[in-house]
């Protein structure tokens, strides 16, 4: 079965750390990038995060830049978020998702982009 698995998310207090995982399951996760994103209630869906399939190069949105680090483990078959000094605007519906281009700012930025898998996606809650 082809998909994406995210994992790791939970309740952190603000100024904590967290991270989270997407494996794939049927399918190298190498030949693509890969990307974060999370939805919160009442906002719009946000591009947190992308790593490129051809290079490794990154793209991080400006409210998780200097906190967040994305890392691929091809071994694994798995990318991680790592997620440092997280505040409450961090609580959201974090999925991951996999797409075929080495254009990380554009499937991280554009909404309408389209991606081959969707993970479910894992929640993260900061909160006291």
């Amino acid at each position: 079965q082809l998909q994406l698995v995210e994992s790791g998310g939970g309740l952190v207090q603000p100024g904590g750390s967290l991270r989270l995982s997407c494996e794939a399951s049927g399918f190298s996760l190498d030949y693509y990038s890969v990307g974060w994103f999370r939805l919160a209630p009442g906002k719009m869906r946000e591009g947190v995060s992308c790593i490129s399939s051809s290079d490794g190069s990154t793209y991080y949105s400006d409210s998780v830049k200097g906190r967040f680090t994305i890392l691929r483990d091809s071994a694994k078959n798995t990318v991680f978020l790592q997620m440092n000094s997280v505040n409450p605007d961090d609580t959201a519906v974090y999925y991951c998702a996999a797409a075929p281009t080495p254009d990380v700012k554009v499937m991280c930025v554009f909404p309408l982009y389209e991606m081959d898998y969707w993970g479910k996606g894992t929640p993260v809650n900061v909160s006291r």
